[in-house]
């Protein structure tokens, strides 16, 4: 099996951008004064960048998605509507509903003021039935709210609950917002 090596002839040639100059001297101030020209090549040289920033979080999802003490905000909707996500951003929403009765239901939904969308609804119909049932199950959810959304919990009977736990993961930039107290090494 033979290889070859395909060598081309390299060019260098200045680059005479004021702009890219101005922010050379801005982002390096100490190589203010060499008075060197930019200049650019047509070889390709990967760049790899090898700090932590770059690696990105360290943290696994599930522990940086964590319950904790001080960053909990518990709701309990019976009912009634709660907000439960005001600021924009990724929030987790678990808990449960429970449905005593036909005719009713729990929901959570996303209104942005002019119009309304549910986004997970748990409904008892009216089967013609002459007794009443019983449903109750637990969710587990991620959502995003992008600016003048808000996430509510809806309950439209006293024979209908949903509650939970509230928790912002993330800004609407997509930073990570770790558990209260929780600091990564």
């Amino acid at each position: 099996m033979s290889r070859s090596l395909l060598v081309t002839n390299m060019s260098i040639s200045t680059v005479t951008s004021e702009a890219l100059q101005l922010k050379l001297r801005e982002l390096l101030p100490s190589q203010q004064g060499f008075g060197t020209d930019l200049s650019a090549s047509d070889t390709i040289i990967p760049i790899i960048d090898l700090t932590a920033a770059a690696e990105g979080s360290t943290v696994p999802v599930n522990l940086q998605t964590a319950l904790s003490f001080g960053s909990q905000t518990a709701f309990d909707t019976n009912n009634t509507t709660t907000a439960l996500a005001t600021t924009p951003g990724f929030y987790r929403v678990i808990g449960s509903y429970s449905l005593f009765q036909r005719n009713c239901e729990v929901r959570l939904d996303m209104t942005d003021g002019l119009a309304t969308k549910e986004v997970f609804k748990q409904f008892m119909e009216n089967n013609g039935g002459s007794t009443d049932t019983y449903i109750s199950s637990i969710f587990d959810f991620t959502f995003f709210c992008a600016t003048g959304v808000t996430l509510n919990a809806v309950s439209n009977s006293s024979n209908a609950t949903i509650c939970g736990s509230v928790r912002q993961i993330a800004d609407a930039n997509g930073v990570l917002v770790n558990p209260s107290g929780f600091t990564p090494q």
